[in-house]
C-alpha cells in the first residue's frame, strides 16, 4: 500500500510547503512544529486501517457505544532527524509505547557508503504492529536496513513506514526489500544528488531542526 498525502487537497500541504520553503525553515520551531503536525495526519490516516472493537463507555448519563482501537502500534524513530515527525505520532497513538534506532551513513572514500546501526531500544515486536517514522526516504538503505534487523528478531504482525519526503529511488528500494510494508508519505520528489540528499527536498531536517552538526 502507497499513501501520499499531497496527492489531494489538504491543509497538510501548508505544512509541507513550510519544510521547504528556504526562508521559514530557518525558524527551527516552526520546523519541528510543521514536522509534528505532519506526524498527527498520517497517523490519523494509518489509525483508519488498524483493527477496531466496540467498547462501552461509562458517561454521567448512559452508556455510550464506541469503536476502539483493538491494539495499540509500537511507535520507532531513527535518531536523530524523525524526532518531532514522531513526536506527531505520539501524540495521536497516546497509549503506544515507542522504539529508537540510533544508525548513520558511514561515507567511504571513493564517496559510496554504508550504513552502521549503534543501537536499538524498542519494547517487545512479537506480534505487535510497527509504525517506523523518518522524515526523509532518500535511499532507503537506513530504513530496510534498521526494519530487516527487527524483522529477523520479532515476528511483526504488521509494518508501516512514514516519511514526509521520499524519493522515488527511495520507493523502489523499500517495495523491493519490503514488500509487505505499507508506505505513508507526505510527498514523492524525483531526484537525488550524488551524496543522496532529494530533490528539491528540503535540505538536512536533522540541522534545520536541532542545529548544524560536526560529524
Amino acid at each position: 500500500m502507497l499513501f501520499v498525502l499531497n496527492n489531494s487537497n489538504t491543509i497538510g500541504n501548508q505544512f509541507l510547503a513550510e519544510l521547504r520553503d528556504a526562508n521559514i525553515q530557518q525558524d527551527r520551531l516552526r520546523f519541528r512544529n510543521n514536522q509534528e503536525r505532519l506526524g498527527e495526519i498520517l497517523a490519523y490516516e494509518i489509525s483508519k486501517k488498524l483493527k477496531y472493537v466496540t467498547t462501552e463507555v461509562q458517561t454521567p448519563l448512559g452508556i455510550a457505544t464506541i469503536n476502539m482501537p483493538e491494539t495499540q502500534p509500537v511507535l520507532g524513530t531513527i535518531l536523530r532527524a524523525g524526532l518531532p515527525f514522531h513526536q506527531g505520532f505520539m501524540n495521536y497513538f497516546t497509549q503506544s509505547p515507542s522504539a529508537f534506532i540510533t544508525a548513520y551513513r558511514k561515507v567511504k572514500k571513493n564517496g559510496t557508503f554504508i550504513i552502521n546501526i549503534d543501537h536499538i531500544a524498542t519494547p517487545d515486536l512479537e506480534g505487535k504492529i510497527l509504525i517506523l517514522c523518518d522524515t526523509m526516504l532518500a535511499t532507503g538503505q537506513s530504513i530496510v536496513q534498521v526494519c530487516k534487523e527487527l524483522i529477523a528478531t520479532y515476528n511483526i504482525k504488521e509494518l508501516h513506514i512514514a516519511a514526509i519526503i521520499a524519493s522515488t529511488e527511495g520507493i523502489a528500494h523499500v517495495k523491493a526489500n519490503l514488500p509487505k510494508a505499507h508506505l505513508w508519505l507526505g510527498a514523492i520528489d524525483e531526484e537525488m544528488t550524488s551524496k543522496a540528499f532529494i530533490v528539491p527536498g528540503l535540505g538536512d531536517a536533522g540541522d534545520l531542526a536541532f542545529g548544524e552538526k560536526m560529524s
